[in-house]
């Protein structure tokens, strides 16, 4: 397998969408699969929007089998330049548990620090997340906003590629930038 990372190039932005609409159709339901289609659109058309931190991986055929979109974000107005949003993370359906997500995620990770990005928040299963390096956010002072459901405290997380950033970062989550996220 000679699978390549590579940040977004504009040959792609149809095939990772295509991408990301199928993984969450197939493991939530069609719905969700346009919805977080339309987030990635949504996330691509506003100030947020980072080109060099929309993450795919590729096959030898050159297909698209893994994605990762690291965001700009701010709480309460602060922390822009500082803080990203991981959201959306999908690898095709028969490929998952290969280590994927890992590979594109870290290399966000190394990436964003270079660019002075000092932490990350994600929302899901902490079970993924806790062994990248995320932590419970409300246990750094950063806390979900009333719009948010979650299913339990600890699916809003954080991680800092930074050391100590997060002891000056605080605030409440809000998606009210985003109309798909949810």
């Amino acid at each position: 397998m000679s699978w390549k990372m590579k940040c977004m190039d504009k040959k792609y932005l149809t095939k990772s969408l295509d991408l990301v609409e199928q993984v969450f159709a197939e493991s939530e339901n069609a719905e969700s699969g346009n919805m977080v289609r339309r987030l990635v659109e949504e996330i691509r058309s506003k100030r947020f929007y980072l080109p060099e931190l929309e993450l795919i991986m590729t096959d030898e055929m050159d297909e698209v089998i893994g994605y990762a979109m690291f965001s700009g974000f701010h709480l309460e107005g602060r922390y822009e330049g500082e803080l990203l949003l991981l959201s959306p993370v999908a690898v095709k359906t028969e490929l998952q548990r290969r280590h994927i997500s890992k590979e594109l995620i870290e290399y966000g990770f190394e990436k964003a620090g270079k660019m002075g990005y000092k932490a990350v928040i994600v929302e899901g299963n902490p079970q993924n997340y806790n062994p990248r390096g995320f932590e419970t956010s409300c246990n750094h002072g950063i806390f979900a906003g009333p719009g948010l459901q979650l299913p339990a405290p600890e699916c809003l997380m954080v991680k800092e590629l930074a050391e100590g950033s997060l002891k000056t970062i605080k605030g409440i989550v809000d998606y009210s930038d985003y109309q798909y996220l949810t």
